[in-house]
């Protein structure tokens, strides 16, 4: 089928409303708008520049961690969160009693990341995975009473406050197995070759329109599209987010799934996702850059000059990477030595001017690597 014809489904009259029954989309695809084809090279360059350059970075995987939090961080905010990146590096005992709930959310969205990343070596990009990383996402958390890892067993939907004023409703649970399972054969089906980035924006719009769980949709289907990358082999690292993108452009993000859906363009969906790919990938590649610069300008000019201390500095500044907001007893712990040594660190590095103290308070002090952290603020 051309993704221009491409039907979206239909509306399935149930008991007392109807609810949305999507056309399987596990099926041959051709593609025959030039437009479309031109943005995919586009988004394919930029994504295989972005993946060429995350491997000439060394010790990337400090950087990813920082990635992965403005991920976090930024797909939770969708979805209503407000816990910002500064907040969500810090430990929960410096996070204000009123916020812990959100920060929680966002600290199960980091870890559903990492597991499913690991997963992905033992396991294909798959339900079972798909709802593992849901498991992981829900736990301990406020949708922890709404089935984690598991496929709902009744009807939801999505805006309004019952079914009879909802905005979308996804299909009846009933016919969510058979559409979970051609989804899962989409995703990895060899036999009908599409690009890739064309299969993860359909795969992602179907995700949404399915609606699988009772909670936890919108961060799965964008997690979903980072994991399908890494597993397809486009990614080397998970070095790609789109949630960035979809908040900047929060009402087009929406319009366009429901797009699909009312009008049966896919082809627009798929434009505005492909656009997402190349300017997220862009974004990324200016990120890396700045890192480097800032890393090279620490390194070789700032840590240099602490002469004997410099080894240890070091150890300190790469911990920074990855964690860019701590305290004292963080530090003498993750570089074992002790409270006082630890402090002399960190009044060096204040008066580098690499870290800066935040709270004003002369105990429970916190310093955060601010330049650092604005990248990706």
């Amino acid at each position: 089928m051309d993704i221009n014809d491409f039907i979206s489904g239909k509306d399935k009259q149930q008991y007392q409303y109807k609810s949305f029954l999507p056309n399987p989309v596990n099926i041959e695809w051709q593609m025959s708008d030039n437009n479309l084809i031109h943005l995919l090279s586009e988004a394919d360059i930029k994504l295989g520049e972005l993946n060429a350059f995350s491997q000439l970075v060394p010790d990337i995987d400090f950087f990813i961690k920082m990635h992965i939090f403005k991920e976090a961080t930024t797909s939770s905010r969708i979805e209503g969160t407000q816990t910002n990146i500064a907040e969500a590096v810090q430990k929960e005992e410096y996070i204000d009693p009123e916020k812990r709930d959100d920060w929680e959310e966002v600290q199960n969205y980091i870890e559903a990341m990492n597991e499913a990343i690991v997963e992905l070596k033992k396991l294909p990009l798959s339900n079972r995975l798909l709802r593992n990383t849901h498991s992981t996402l829900l736990q301990g958390v406020r949708g922890k009473y709404k089935l984690p890892g598991e496929f709902r067993k009744s009807q939801n939907w999505i805006g309004g406050a019952t079914l009879n004023d909802a905005v979308f409703i996804p299909p009846h649970q009933d016919d969510l197995i058979d559409l979970m399972s051609d989804f899962e054969k989409f995703l990895n089906n060899e036999e009908y070759p599409l690009p890739h980035l064309i299969r993860i924006g359909i795969a992602h719009y179907q995700f949404e329109t399915l609606h699988p769980f009772l909670d936890g949709n919108g961060r799965i289907g964008r997690l979903l599209i980072t994991l399908y990358l890494v597993s397809k082999g486009l990614l080397s690292k998970p070095t790609l987010y789109l949630s960035a993108f979809f908040e900047q452009n929060k009402a087009f993000y929406y319009d366009n799934l429901t797009r699909v859906r009312t009008h049966n363009d896919l082809t627009q969906w798929l434009k505005y996702f492909l656009a997402g790919i190349k300017q997220t990938a862009e974004n990324s590649i200016d990120t890396f850059k700045s890192i480097i610069i800032l890393r090279q300008e620490i390194e070789y000019r700032d840590i240099l000059s602490l002469g004997r201390k410099a080894k240890l500095a070091q150890q300190f500044l790469h911990y920074l990477y990855s964690k860019p907001v701590i305290d004292s007893q963080e530090i003498s712990k993750e570089l074992s030595i002790n409270t006082s040594t630890a402090l002399r660190l960190i009044e060096d590095f204040i008066n580098l001017g690499i870290l800066k103290e935040i709270t004003g308070y002369k105990r429970n002090r916190i310093f955060v690597f601010s330049r650092y952290l604005k990248l990706f603020e």
